[in-house]
């Protein structure tokens, strides 16, 4: 397995993965064009984020990706991962465990980054084991959020 930062030809299966994404876990069938265009703005613009994939045998079979967040009691950058997502016929095979602890990697080399965030669906129950199985906590916020529309 060959995790790597994505590039511009990985843009239709990171596409493809977020519309499937938001159909299984809130059954949320979302504008294709605007995803499109949501994930070419990351490509086009690194400040915004950046896309993580997990390539076997030359197929891109999951992805994630990184945002930043200014932290001034910590004088540094949080990276929050986002649009988790492997492909089904691939789970269970620790793809997002090597994303990751990528990730993890990147962070713990870089002294201008502090640590690692992410959120997930209250009912991703799943999810919560995975993320607690690799160290990570929910133990000091609970997210909040107003979006338009």
């Amino acid at each position: 397995m060959i995790i790597r930062k994505a590039n511009e030809t990985d843009s239709l299966s990171v596409v493809e993965f977020q519309l499937a994404m938001a159909w299984e876990t809130e059954q949320l069938k979302l504008e294709e064009l605007t995803v499109v265009k949501g994930v070419a703005a990351v490509f086009a613009d690194p400040a915004k984020g950046i896309y993580y994939v997990a390539e076997l045998n030359g197929k891109v079979v999951g992805s994630l990706l990184t945002t930043f967040e200014w932290s001034d009691w910590r004088n540094g950058t949080v990276l929050w991962i986002q649009s988790v997502y492997v492909q089904p016929e691939f789970r269970k095979r620790s793809i997002f465990s090597h994303l990751y602890k990528h990730v993890q990697e990147l962070v713990a080399s870089n002294p201008d980054l502090r640590g690692i965030r992410l959120y997930a669906d209250k009912t991703n129950t799943s999810a919560h084991s995975v993320y607690e199985h690799l160290g990570m906590t929910a133990e000091h916020y609970q997210m909040f959020e107003w979006m338009k529309g």
